[in-house]
């Protein structure tokens, strides 16, 4: 939840020129308020957009909240769903996480799906318990032709905005689980699916954590709001 009009103007126009032929997929989800400005600023560049969060519902009584509709009204082609925060702040359960995740996939948005243990689970030894519990409730209501368009995000919850980081092999581990546990549902398309690292990656740790064999991008939060900081992480991508 940051930024405004006219930070929003700075940071898209950098961005957009720092970025105009990168060689990765690159994407901005941004506040719901901003879709249309970061829509008429990115429309015809290299960067796709989307948002932070969607509905479980299609329309209604449902003050507040935001349709996959409204979505593609602003030719989102992505969407976070599940994020730790809604997750924590939001007492969204997994199953609402796998009901928004239908939602994307019925209109053609990518949504960002996204796992991860707080500091109490991973001390535990309950990491893989926890993210595969997680995914396994999307994985459950999804067709296995589906598979393939989802994108899987691993926050680690305790490595969010604390400065911490999971050490590469760390991440790789789980990421690897992760690989792992998408090729029970469908062998070819678990090749496919980018899984994204979403725990305080930064410039000076994206080439290292980037390097592992199943770390396929990455989920970034703060390390977005500076534009020389995303487009060195783009730049290591």
């Amino acid at each position: 939840m940051n930024g405004s009009l006219v930070a929003n103007a700075a940071l898209l126009a950098e961005i957009k020129a720092g970025a105009a032929a990168p060689a990765c997929d690159v994407a901005l989800c941004v506040p719901a308020p901003y879709l249309a400005q970061c829509q008429a600023a990115l429309a015809g560049s290299a960067i796709a957009w989307g948002g932070q969060d969607v509905s479980a519902h299609t329309a209604g009584a449902y003050t507040g909240e935001v349709s996959v509709s409204m979505l593609e009204d602003f030719s989102c082609r992505y969407v976070i769903v599940g994020h730790s925060e809604r997750r924590a702040y939001h007492a969204e359960s997994d199953a609402v996480v796998a009901q928004k995740v239908l939602r994307a996939l019925e209109a053609g948005v990518t949504p960002i799906v996204c796992v991860g243990e707080t500091l109490a689970e991973r001390e535990a030894g309950q990491t893989e318990a926890v993210v595969g519990r997680q995914l396994d409730a999307v994985l459950n209501v999804l067709a296995d032709a589906d598979l393939a368009r989802i994108v899987v995000a691993y926050e680690p919850v305790w490595a969010i905005g604390t400065g911490k980081t999971a050490t590469p092999q760390m991440a790789q581990d789980v990421h690897l689980a992760l690989r792992a546990q998408l090729a029970k549902k469908n062998a070819a398309a678990a090749l496919e699916v980018k899984i994204l690292y979403g725990g305080s990656m930064k410039p000076d740790n994206a080439v290292e954590l980037l390097a592992m064999p199943d770390i396929d991008g990455g989920l970034i939060g703060g390390a977005a709001l500076k534009s020389a900081d995303f487009l060195a992480i783009i730049a290591a991508a």
